[in-house]
């Protein structure tokens, strides 16, 4: 099963260092070019900073790239993927500002000062968990509705939506590593094997 971490919104972090400082802004991202949008935003919002590290990580491709925009090499960019790596988080993009304070933090200060921005930024950011999941639609007598939606909430099936016609259709997404487990539930709750639909696979926030 597929799965992954995301940041659910926009947020930021910032710390002074030696009178610079340094503003982190974390962004929910799905494409590279959505990524540089952001870079290019934060850029447009801080022209007068010197400078504005980022880096960002796309699951779609396992893609990930930064820049230490005019930084000492390896002090900016990297310090920030690693910080995102090590958070787990992928669909993000990091910009980190530093509006220079007049002194010289040299590489090593750099390197602490855009992980430790990052990492407020990282920290402060509401995460969601995606599975991957199946949306299932199945269709059952009404006789039967009792038992199904008794079950279903042990194999934490997320609702979306019922129909109350001739049937009871309803519709769930249920993760891909539980569907056989429900199935083999059902199978021996009605002694023969369920009519479960297959719609679609796609990723799901599940609580």
């Amino acid at each position: 099963m597929i799965e992954f971490t995301t940041a659910a919104a926009a947020c930021e972090g910032s710390i002074t260092e030696k009178r610079s400082e340094f503003i982190a802004q974390l962004f929910p991202v799905q494409t590279a070019e959505a990524a540089l949008a952001a870079v290019d935003a934060v850029k447009a919002k801080h022209h007068k900073a010197r400078h504005n590290v980022w880096a960002y990580r796309i699951r779609e491709g396992a893609l990930s790239r930064y820049s230490d925009d005019g930084e000492p090499q390896g002090t900016g960019g990297i310090p920030v993927l690693s910080v995102l790596e090590k958070a787990g988080l992928t669909d993000v993009c990091c910009v980190v500002t530093r509006y220079f304070g007049g002194v010289l933090l040299g590489a090593s200060g750099l390197t602490r000062a855009y992980s430790a921005a990052a990492a407020l930024a990282v920290q402060n950011a509401e995460t969601l968990h995606f599975c991957e999941a199946y949306r299932i639609r199945y269709a059952i007598d009404y006789g039967n509705y009792g038992k199904v939606s008794y079950l279903l909430p042990e194999f934490e099936t997320i609702d979306a939506g019922s129909d109350f016609g001739e049937k009871v259709t309803l519709l769930f997404d249920i993760r891909t590593d539980r569907l056989p487990a429900l199935e083999a539930r059902l199978t021996e709750t009605f002694n023969g094997k369920p009519a479960l639909e297959l719609l679609e696979t796609h990723f799901v926030s599940f609580p």
